[in-house]
């Protein structure tokens, strides 16, 4: 058994592992679906960015578009890495390689990178473009959340 914050009401709840795997578990004050909060980013892909930016419901999404050979998308992991850690369920953060993910890439205009696009329930409600201090990026983050 695990115990998950709900990013919807704030209710802790107990969950089996299997069902959290299986994306059945539920809040039991508010029936919103749980998801296990990670203290890293998770990755994204051209397959699966329509489940799991498109139709994530609850916090706010940063989708970090980047590639291996950028440098200052190198620079910015590390930042990310922490914020994500920070998190507490507020937000959550996704890194989607352009170079593997061009239909993605394509789709969001990245012209350039990092781009970070925040999306909250499958909206795009802002844009960040080039290595951004943490303080900066957090600020935008805490301005979704709400």
């Amino acid at each position: 058994m695990q115990v998950i914050t709900c990013t919807n009401c704030g209710a802790n709840n107990r969950v089996d592992e299997t069902k959290l795997a299986d994306g059945k578990a539920k809040c039991g004050r508010c029936g919103t679906r749980l998801e296990a909060t990670s203290t890293k980013p998770f990755v994204t892909t051209d397959a699966n960015f329509n489940r799991d930016i498109l139709q994530a419901t609850g916090a706010p999404i940063l989708v970090d578009a980047w590639a291996p050979w950028c440098g200052p998308c190198r620079v910015i992991a590390p930042v990310l890495d922490q914020l994500a850690a920070e998190s507490q369920g507020r937000y959550r953060i996704a890194k989607l390689n352009v170079d593997e993910n061009p239909r993605i890439a394509g789709q969001y205009q990245i012209a350039s990178i990092p781009t970070m696009l925040i999306f909250k329930e499958g909206k795009l409600i802002d844009r960040l473009i080039g290595a951004q201090p943490k303080q900066v990026i957090a600020e935008r983050l805490v301005v979704a959340a709400k």
